[in-house]
Parts: C-alpha cells; sequence; structure tokens
C-alpha cells in the first residue's frame, strides 16, 4: 500500500486535463505526479467493479463454478442493456473477464448475488476492504456501479487500482481486447471487446484498465500503464464528453513523453 509522496509537479502547469478530477501517480515510487481535485468525493460508476472482482477473488471462490443468471440481476435502476439473458450459465470466471472487459453489469450483478451470504454480505466485504486499503473517502453499495452512492475520490481510486494490479485475473481480464462466449444451453457465441479502446491501440502498455460510466458520475477511467518505461497510475473522473477521457489519457502520455522526465531529472 502506498504513502502516497507529493511532488514539485503535483500541480503542474503544462498538462491541462479535461476531466473534473484526475491523479497521476509514479507507480514504482508512490509518487504523486499530477492531482486535478483528487480529494473530492464523486460518483465512481464502474470503476466500481474492480473492486467487485477484488472481493470475488478474495475469497476464493471457485472460478470454474458455473453460475446462472437470474431476474434478480437484471438492471431496473438504470434499465442497461445486457446480453446476458436470464437462464443462461457462466462460470465465476467468465463472469469476471465479462465485468472487468466489458464491464458486463449482469456479471457483476451475478457475481456479487453468488457470493457466500448473498449482496448485502458482499457489500459488507466490499466495504471492509475499502478500510483495509486506506480508501477512506470511498463508499459502495452494490457490485456494478450502477447506483450513483457508489462513491470515492481519484487519490482513493490510486490505491484501488495499485492493489488490482497484485491479481494476475485483474491483471489479463481488464485488458483482453476482445473474448468470444460460448452458451452451451442454447449453442451460441457472443462476442465482447473492451470497453477501453486505448487497450486496442499499439502505442499504450496497459497493465490494468477500468471504465466507467453513469449520468451522475461522467465517464471515468483508471489505469496502470506504462509511460516512457515508467509505470504510472492515472486516475480521470467526470469527464463530459464522450471521448474527453481518451483525450486526456493521451494529453497525460504526451506530456510525460515530451518533457516531463526531463523536468523531473532537471
Amino acid at each position: 500500500m502506498f504513502a502516497f509522496a507529493g511532488g514539485a509537479f503535483a500541480q503542474s502547469g503544462g498538462l491541462n486535463l479535461r476531466s473534473q478530477a484526475a491523479l497521476i501517480l509514479d507507480a514504482q515510487h508512490g509518487r504523486i505526479l499530477y492531482t486535478k481535485n483528487a480529494d473530492t468525493v464523486m460518483p465512481i460508476a464502474s470503476i466500481t467493479k474492480l473492486m467487485t472482482a477484488i472481493v470475488v477473488l478474495d475469497a476464493k471462490l471457485p472460478l470454474d463454478e458455473e453460475i446462472m443468471i437470474e431476474a434478480a440481476d437484471i438492471d431496473v435502476l438504470k434499465n442497461t442493456r445486457s446480453r446476458l439473458r436470464v437462464g443462461a450459465s457462466l462460470t465465476r470466471q467468465e463472469l469476471l473477464r465479462l465485468a472487468l472487459m466489458s464491464s458486463e453489469n449482469r456479471a457483476a450483478a451475478a457475481l456479487g448475488r453468488a457470493y457466500p451470504g448473498g449482496i448485502r454480505a458482499f457489500v459488507v466485504a466490499m466495504n471492509d476492504k475499502a478500510f483495509e486499503l486506506g480508501m477512506g473517502n470511498s463508499y459502495f453499495v452494490d457490485s456494478t456501479g450502477l447506483n450513483r452512492a457508489n462513491v470515492s475520490t481519484a487519490r482513493d481510486l490510486a490505491k484501488l487500482v495499485d492493489a488490482a494490479e497484485d491479481y494476475h485475473i485483474i491483471r489479463e481480464f481488464s485488458t483482453t481486447t476482445a473474448h468470444a462466449v460460448e452458451f452451451e444451453d442454447d449453442d451460441r457465441s457472443l462476442r465482447f471487446t473492451n470497453s477501453n479502446r486505448l487497450v486496442h491501440s499499439g502505442s499504450w502498455d496497459i497493465g490494468i484498465s477500468k471504465t466507467g460510466f453513469l449520468s451522475e458520475a461522467g465517464r471515468c477511467l483508471v489505469m496502470q500503464a506504462k509511460i516512457t518505461g515508467r509505470p504510472v497510475i492515472i486516475v480521470l473522473l467526470d469527464s463530459a464528453g464522450k471521448n474527453t477521457r481518451i483525450g486526456d489519457a493521451n494529453r497525460i502520455k504526451k506530456w510525460m513523453e515530451t518533457g516531463f522526465t526531463r523536468k523531473v531529472r532537471g
């Protein structure tokens, strides 16, 4: 766990991000490179699913166990769509992959519901884990992030991304570009893609990725990536435009590649 250290460039000029809150962290040394409203508590949407994955994996539940999608997994809060039909069965591993890669809400709902003690026990475990990680300004109420009461800060989410990096399954599944799911019960196959298009880009070296969107949260993005050979954690919250979070990520990459390293060394 990081004890984040501030740096001379924590409020650096020359980097104009459009996300309402942001944090860039040198993941190797725990040094903050840039912050913007990093302690503002706000909804985090599907960034929640990183915590969902951590809680599932910490419980060491069998990944090959089949879990059926039930009516209880349907989103009645935001009425989001899903290609996972009620009655379809997938392994816990497949549900994890779809929740992390494609931000599949029914997959994340099923993971929480199938936890020992059900969703209530799952949410307790989520908040206990947040406390353990030092995420003092974070609170969770569901496993999907569809509820705007799932809140955190950019600083807390950097701790969550750092913790998620310890799980090889999260690293692998969150950066998978595409995956086909076979449904044995009706001989179907569905192809899912990563919700972060930067994962598809050859110019990025991404180790952890998660997107999020709610009208109350804006468009969010968290990543661990290597830029100029150094591992960094990027947190971008409440981007208004559809492409703003991607634009901000690319601005950060360019900022680090074209002078930031030289300024720090100087």
